[in-house]
């Protein structure tokens, strides 16, 4: 049984209400409720909700909760794809993490920065239009530097396509109807491409650095000693690209966040402002709305039990936005990360818990050296107008970019 202290939202199902309400579901019952957590009933299901930094610590807390089975099957074939590693928990999450983490070296974020530089200042002198509309031109240049710093093959006439798939999986991951289908779909085929590209490197028909991701991959080992299955390889190697270029989504709130508040952008003098700016982007703008995850065994916390196998979900843009952990949290104040302490469970736009052992994702330290190489370019290298536009975005989207995409215009390089 439910312990009787978790307020309950009444009703037989609030799934519409989720969909309707998005990023601020949750927010909203924990304000209602004046609890940090809470039961509901989604997709038939029970499921508790939480919010909060203390609560964010229990969720990341590998003895209480799984990623087995907590993300929805629509969620795998789209966004994730099936046997990939959020699924993964214990030695075998440890194992396949580490494949990613081994990437996140100096190095490597250093590579990526330098060919993302190159990308944009090719994709700003190929650009003839009047006006740019920033998160398309974000796509095709994050979707060729992911494909350059991973060491997957490919043709510039390839590039459309490329951008395409990749964005059908996180753009539609979450749709109904003919937009899921479609995300389905190009994940479906960009995974064969990848398998027949995993399998002629294994053969040694196609040739790739020893050093790249792709041939990292191909050649790794699970727990046994075995090589993974080819398509396994095939979703993780996805799982590097699809984040890549979702990037996008930051870097139209970035642009953006440029457009809003010109008084910080004219404070960016060091590293440490440009750091401090776009950290405070990804607090204040939404990008992940929750994180699901599934109860290991029955455990009493705080005076709440949890049952075991039930889905829980955090809040993740509701803690990035919590008046208990930020001072006037609504306002963009970038100067805020001058004293943020490095906390793994209050600041988690793209998930909480700790790098190495736990579920935060892998590559948010190259989300924040591409949003830096991003601004620094827009702010420092670039010079251009804002056109009037419609700058809304609603926050029952996911993602919830600007109604414009954010264009530029008279735009050239300094």
């Amino acid at each position: 049984m439910t312990d009787t202290h978790m307020p309950k939202d009444k009703g037989l199902d609030h799934t519409l209400k989720l969909l309707d309400e998005a990023y601020r579901f949750i927010t909203n019952r924990s304000e209602k409720f004046e609890s940090r957590v809470f039961e509901t009933t989604l997709l038939g299901e029970k499921t508790i909700c939480m919010v909060g930094k203390k609560e964010a610590e229990v969720f990341y807390d590998n003895t209480k909760f799984s990623r087995k089975g907590a993300s929805p099957g629509r969620i795998q074939k789209t966004l994730f794809g099936e046997g990939g590693v959020q699924g993964l928990d214990g030695k075998e999450h440890h194992h396949r993490k580490e494949m990613f983490m081994s990437l996140m070296t100096k190095e490597g974020l250093k590579q990526i920065s330098a060919i993302l530089q190159q990308e944009w200042e090719r994709e700003m002198e190929r650009q003839s239009k009047e006006e740019i509309q920033v998160y398309q031109a974000a796509k095709y240049v994050l979707t060729r530097s992911a494909l350059r710093w991973t060491g997957v093959p490919y043709q510039e006439s390839e590039i459309p396509e490329w951008t395409d798939q990749l964005s059908d999986m996180f753009e539609d991951a979450g749709s109904v109807g003919l937009s899921h289908w479609q995300a389905r779909r190009s994940r479906s085929k960009a995974e064969k491409e990848v398998v027949d590209l995993v399998e002629n490197v294994r053969a040694g028909e196609t040739k790739v650095s020893e050093d790249s991701p792709v041939y990292h991959f191909a050649m790794h080992r699970d727990l046994n000693g075995e090589l993974l299955d080819a398509q396994i390889v095939a979703v993780e190697l996805l799982n590097l690209l699809r984040p890549i270029v979702a990037i996008a989504v930051y870097i139209d709130f970035l642009i953006l966040a440029v457009h809003d508040y010109p008084e910080k952008v004219s404070q960016l003098e060091n590293e440490d402002d440009l750091q401090h700016f776009i950290q405070e982007v990804r607090r204040f703008y939404p990008f992940f709305p929750v994180a699901p995850a599934r109860v290991k065994e029955d455990f009493s916390w705080n005076g709440y039990t949890f049952e075991k196998g039930t889905l829980t979900l955090l809040d993740l843009y509701g803690t990035n936005h919590d008046p208990e952990i930020w001072d006037n949290p609504d306002t963009f104040q970038p100067e805020r990360f001058q004293t943020w302490e490095g906390s793994p469970f209050d600041f988690i736009p793209q998930g909480g818990g700790e790098f190495n052992i736990g579920h935060r994702c892998a590559g948010e330290w190259i989300t924040i050296d591409i949003l830096k190489v991003t601004l620094d370019f827009f702010v420092h290298r670039l010079s251009f107008d804002f056109p009037e536009q419609d700058l809304d975005y609603k926050m029952n989207d996911i993602p919830p970019v600007p109604e414009s995409g954010v264009v530029i215009k008279n735009v050239h390089l300094k």
